[in-house]
Formats: C-alpha cells, structure tokens, sequence
C-alpha cells in the first residue's frame, strides 16, 4: 500500500506511501465556525396475524451514540433480526425528537434467520445526557419491539478543525478514518491517535467540531477498502493551534 500525504494551512506539505493503497492524500487543516442539523421519524401500527415470527434488535437493550457536540449529528449502527419466521416491519417512533431513525424503506419484511441494518442519529440541542425509547412496529409475536439509544451532548467549541485530501486512486475504496492525537509542545511530538470519525468516512472532507481552546493537535488519515483493509497513517500534520478562549 501507498501511503497517504496530508496537509495543514500554511504548514508544508509531506508525501509518502502506505501499504498497497495507490495515491496520495494531501489533507488541509484550518479553523472555521460551528454549524448543526436536526430531524427525527415516526409512524404507526398493526395487530400482529397469528404464528407470527419475533423480532429483536441488535445491539440488545441499549444502541450508545456516544458523545456529540450541540447543534452537530452523531450516528450509530443496528440492525433487526427475524428468527424463526419472517417479519414485516412497518413503522418506527422515537419519544426524543433529539433522536431519529434512518435506513429503512418501510415497509420492510426480513426474512426468517436475516436482518436488516437500521441507523439512529442524535443532534443534541443541549449538553448532557439524553436517551429515547425507539418502537418498532411489526406483524411479530410482539407488536411493538422496544430499543433505548443514548447519548450525551457536549458544549461547542468556538473552532474547529476543517480537513480535506484528495481521494486514493487505488480500486474499491469505500471511504476514509480519520485520527487525531494531542501534540506536545515539550517535546514536539503527537501523543497516541484516536479514530474521531463515528463511521466511515465516504468523501474527502471532515471537520472535527470537538476542539478545546488552547490545545494543539496532530491528524492523519487512512484509506479503507470494500474488504475492510485500512491503509496505514497518512503523513501526519501536527502541531495544530487551537487559539486560547478570550
């Protein structure tokens, strides 16, 4: 594999190869303004017919969004399964508007022994933590099957980190991680990197929003492929101010 280059505004930029992924991936660094987003689903219900199947989710019990900067979205994967017979789904509520549901064409009816991938997104509209219950309505044994999502909003930060590289030209990529670690102005050096992006990352721009004031950064980046094999680090662009709070 190639390995990826990046870049940071108004720092060089530096080029080298990683793996057997072919091309570069110059990534820019620069500071903008916070911007957010909102929405959430809802629908009905139907009695279910007699020998229906069952339906469960995946994860069971509680699907974590994790943490989100206000006014921004987070998302998280699940999935429903049918067991022993098919099952048609044909709605899904949230009781938190701060919480919606995407990735079903309803209605959907899941085969015996399958299932079907779901996602939740938070857009918190203040700090703290949240959860919503999440009913899915079927024609199962079990009308209404019951999912908890949690997560937990945390306060903007007056800047963020606005990134971008050119796209791998090696075949069958599906997208990109990103991965950021604190840089040490003692030693000059990054400290352990972090993957910052929830799920995969499919275009070549990414603004990191959870930035403290007053602290300097390190990012690289890596090419994933339709196999799953993730390229190594890019270059690494460090030392990225954060200007101080006033």
């Amino acid at each position: 594999m190639k390995r990826l280059n990046m870049k940071v505004a108004a720092r060089s930029i530096c080029s080298s190869h990683i793996g057997k992924f072919a091309g570069v991936l110059p990534l820019v660094a620069g500071l903008i303004f916070l911007t957010g987003c909102a929405g959430v689903s809802n629908g009905g219900s139907n009695p279910p017919p007699p020998g229906a199947g069952q339906l469960t989710v995946i994860p069971a019990n509680t699907l974590p969004v994790g943490n989100v900067v206000v006014g921004t979205s987070g998302t998280a994967s699940g999935s429903l399964n049918a067991a022993t017979a098919s099952v048609t789904v044909t709605a899904v509520t949230s009781n938190n508007s701060a919480f919606s549901v995407s990735g079903l064409s309803l209605p959907v009816t899941i085969p015996a022994g399958q299932s079907v991938p779901f996602t939740v997104t938070f857009t918190p509209s203040t700090t703290g933590s949240a959860s919503a219950t999440l009913t899915f309505t079927s024609d199962a044994q079990t009308p209404s099957t019951q999912e908890t999502s949690t997560g937990t909003g945390t306060a903007a930060s007056a800047y963020s980190v606005n990134l971008s590289w050119t796209a791998s030209t090696s075949p069958n990529i599906s997208g990109y991680n990103i991965y950021r670690a604190i840089f040490s102005d003692s030693s000059s050096s990054c400290g352990s990197f972090s993957e910052i992006n929830s799920t995969l990352n499919t275009s070549t721009l990414y603004t990191d929003l959870d930035v403290t004031g007053g602290t300097s950064y390190c990012y690289a980046t890596t090419a994933v492929n339709t196999s799953s094999e993730e390229s190594g680090y890019s270059n690494i662009v460090s030392d990225v101010q954060i200007p101080s709070p006033q």
